[in-house]
């Protein structure tokens, strides 16, 4: 019995060492979200930078497989180039290491205070903070302080458990039968592999070490292993994705393969040596592991850093473009990036403004084809509407993923303001098409607009172009400047839509335009007035989250 509660306060410990990770994760994603999105919006094609942005990223969410994730959804749509990919996933692999230091940071204390238990005393104050408190950011640092302070609580458990002679004998007894290093490194894959986290994986080997259950050498080889095994995150993701994809799990994957080799290289010259280095100046047992864990992911990221273009051209040759990928409508938005909600809130967004790109295209095609008589390029504006249809279901439908996790106030009013959006867009498009009907029933019917007819259709459109391209700007800088400009220009389309309007009742009673043509100019009118009124929807989505103008 005093065995099985043993097993069971271990298996409490991982389990509350695991949850707080997730909650300080959760918390630091929530309060460093603009910080996420501005680095992102930063990278450029300096090595450094994308090796900094993906140190900075995992730090934040905890874990270096998430990282590459991520870079896979961004790939794909195209938003990084895979030298970039390669840059921040060497750099995420630095970044997982922090979870080791804050872990080692338990060892402190003497004198019978233990820094362990003041860091788990921490947990208290962050639930206060978010029981006490309604304001959203002290919410946020309740969080990652109620995750900050949870960890330690793991720890003290996983530790107590571990210090109970029949636990510790039993690992120790294991650790003293497995000789061979390389099959310690496949334990430790294996058993990242299946939590999924190298950072909890390391978390654990500490809490080991700490009881004396292994030696320096082993621990070595224990977090090597778990380097290569959090990349299944990445393989499972690349399962069934796109070629670049693939590149982006395969380049996370040779590049922990790499460290491996070159590492094992040199512990098998003088492993047992570095063993006893680190056991001589460090007194404490985790600390070997956490700063080995810091010293091996940068050495060997920054020996691979320079050869990042390399890198990238060997995972395209390996895994060559696949000619029977259907064409997409989605461009931006990817399920893996849900990892990052922060990341999914800026991709979204600009899955938006591809969509409403589309219907402005539309708009012109179907404006063109109705001026000139010529529906040409009908099939061009149909396989546009098709992919506006099916931007509008995917887009709706990742939005409500998105605000099924944990995210701010601030974000999710975002996301309802941006379901109102993709409506308006929806509706321009459907006005676009029905432009395009209208040009054929021109046709069909052997009609046409006077000259006068066609200079007013164009003055007026022109004036709803413009409306759209300043609409579209507003909503991708959410700076309201462009607002009152828009609205004037709506005012105008109102008023041209009247003018234009009695202009083509007196050409109709004098003759000098056909009853037929007239009816269709009409028609062409009306629905350019409704379609300024998406647009200035669209436009005051950043002032109102239904797009109601208001006083500008």
């Amino acid at each position: 019995m005093a065995l099985f509660m043993s097993i069971l306060q271990l298996l409490a410990g991982v389990g509350v060492f695991m949850a707080g990770m997730k909650f300080m994760s959760d918390g630091l994603q929530q309060s460093a979200g603009k910080g996420m999105r501005q680095m992102f919006n930063r990278l450029s094609d300096k090595k450094l930078a994308g090796y900094g942005i993906g140190a900075g990223v995992t730090s934040l969410i905890q874990s270096s497989a998430a990282t590459s994730v991520m870079a896979m959804g961004l790939v794909n749509a195209g938003i990084m180039q895979l030298t970039q990919a390669t840059a921040i996933v060497l750099g995420a692999k630095l970044g997982t290491t922090i979870t080791g230091v804050i872990v080692a940071l338990s060892a402190f204390g003497s004198g019978g205070f233990s820094l362990n238990v003041f860091f788990a005393a921490v947990s208290l104050v962050g639930v206060a903070m978010m029981l006490f408190s309604k304001k959203e950011r002290v919410n946020r640092i309740g969080i990652i302080l109620t995750g900050f302070g949870l960890i330690f609580v793991g720890l003290i458990f996983m530790s107590s458990a571990m210090g109970t002679e029949l636990i510790k004998n039993f690992f120790v007894n294991l650790f003293s039968t497995i000789k061979n290093p390389i099959l310690l490194m496949l334990i430790s894959l294996l058993f990242t592999a299946l939590i999924q986290s190298s950072s909890a994986a390391t978390g654990i080997y500490i809490t080991l070490m700490g009881v004396g259950t292994m030696t320096t050498y082993q621990a070595f080889f224990l977090v090597i292993g778990a380097n290569i095994g959090t990349c299944i995150t990445a393989v499972l993701a690349a399962i069934g994705a796109s070629t670049n994809s693939k590149r982006v799990a395969f380049l996370h994957v040779v590049t922990s393969v790499f460290g491996a080799i070159v590492f094992c290289i040199l512990l098998a010259i003088c492993g047992n040596q570095i063993a006893k280095f680190m056991d001589g100046i460090i007194d404490i047992p985790g600390w070997r592991i956490a700063i080995f864990n810091v010293v091996f992911n940068l050495s060997y990221t920054l020996l691979l850093l320079p050869f990042v273009g390399q890198l990238a051209k060997l995972s395209t040759v390996l895994i060559k473009d696949n000619t029977k990928e259907k064409h997409s409508a989605i461009k931006f938005i990817d399920d893996r990036l849900l990892k990052t909600p922060t990341i999914a809130i800026t991709q979204v967004q600009r899955e938006v403004l591809h969509m409403a790109s589309l219907a402005k295209e539309n708009l012109a095609i179907a404006m063109e084809a109705l001026i000139n008589c010529d529906i040409s390029k009908n099939d061009l504006l149909e396989g546009n509407e098709d992919d506006i249809n099916v931007l509008n279901k995917e887009i709706a439908s990742y939005l409500i993923k998105i605000s099924s996790l944990n995210i701010s106030s601030a974000d999710e009013k975002l996301l309802g303001t941006l379901h109102h959006v993709i409506n308006d867009i929806e509706r321009i498009g459907d006005h676009a098409e029905n432009f395009m009907e209208l040009a054929g029933g021109l046709l069909q019917d052997n009609a046409e607009f006077s000259d006068e007819a066609i200079d007013e259709l164009k003055n007026m459109y022109a004036k709803v172009d413009e409306m759209f391209g300043l609409g579209l700007n507003v909503v991708e800088t959410r700076n309201k400047a462009g607002l009152k400009t828009i609205a004037q220009l709506e005012d105008e389309v109102d008023t041209l839509k009247k003018v234009y309007g009695d202009h083509h009742i007196l050409r109709l009673h004098a003759q000098k335009c056909s009853v037929e043509g007239g009816t269709y100019f009409y028609d062409v009118i009306t629905e350019l007035e409704r379609i300024a009124d998406h647009i200035t929807n669209i436009a005051f989505s950043v002032d109102s989250p239904t797009g109601t103008q208001t006083a500008v």
